[in-house]
């Protein structure tokens, strides 16, 4: 196992499209939600202690072994938003398309032949982990980094937000993801030995409403 993997899969200049998509940020900054560093971290946190734990741990039983089909039903019955769905869809594609060029294995190559209009990002990414000689709890740690850090590199752009600032917060929740990865890292090998009942279902009405509503705006910097 290449610890440096890890470090290539969750950087952000890694070309899974990622870049174009706020986690929810533009939406909760044009409601007012995020207005300044504080109101960020606040975001990050709730999303990272739900969302991102149930993200968090479908990648980890993805990377488990566990049958892509059984976790994509899970995936669209945790996620109520047509237009999250869509868009994790969309990033899963994006995302296995640079899997495959980075780390090719057959077992890439069948799930894009089993999702031809593709799977849920986080599925991918645990599939793309296994594939890159990484753990459970490491596909964990990269989902649930992604999930606040998507948000506060957006932020940065949404405010003219200090990036200082808002690598603050990330570093300030740092001892908080540990968490969530471990839980999720758990939950992620429960499902893949009992199936996707034993994964997590927290919800984020706000972020679901928010993504209905941003996906319907004329003008917009992310695509979710």
């Amino acid at each position: 196992m290449s610890r440096a993997a890890l470090l290539v899969l969750a950087d952000g200049r890694f070309p899974a499209g990622g870049h174009a998509h706020s986690g929810g940020a533009e939406a909760a900054v044009k409601a007012g939600r995020i207005t300044g560093a504080a109101d960020l971290e606040e975001f990050c946190r709730g999303r990272l202690h739900t969302t991102g734990l149930v993200s968090a741990a479908l990648a980890a039983a993805a990377a488990s072994g566990a049958d892509p089909l059984d976790l994509d039903e899970a995936a669209d019955a945790r996620t109520p938003s047509p237009a999250l769905r869509t868009a994790a869809r969309r990033l899963g594609r994006q995302l296995l398309r640079a899997a495959r060029s980075t780390w090719p294995t057959p077992e890439l190559d069948a799930l894009a032949r089993q999702f031809p209009k593709g799977t849920h990002q986080p599925i991918v990414l645990g599939r793309t982990a296994r594939a890159a000689g990484l753990t459970p709890e490491d596909a964990a740690y990269c989902s649930a980094y992604e999930n606040i850090s998507g948000p506060a590199t957006a932020t940065v752009r949404l405010l003219s937000l200090d990036p200082f600032e808002a690598t603050g917060v990330l570093a300030r929740l740092a001892p908080e993801v540990d968490a969530v990865a471990a839980r999720a890292g758990e939950a992620g090998c429960r499902a893949a030995a009992f199936g996707a009942d034993e994964l997590p279902a927290g919800s984020a009405p706000l972020l679901e409403i928010g993504a209905e509503a941003h996906a319907g705006w004329p003008v917009r910097l992310f695509a979710s």
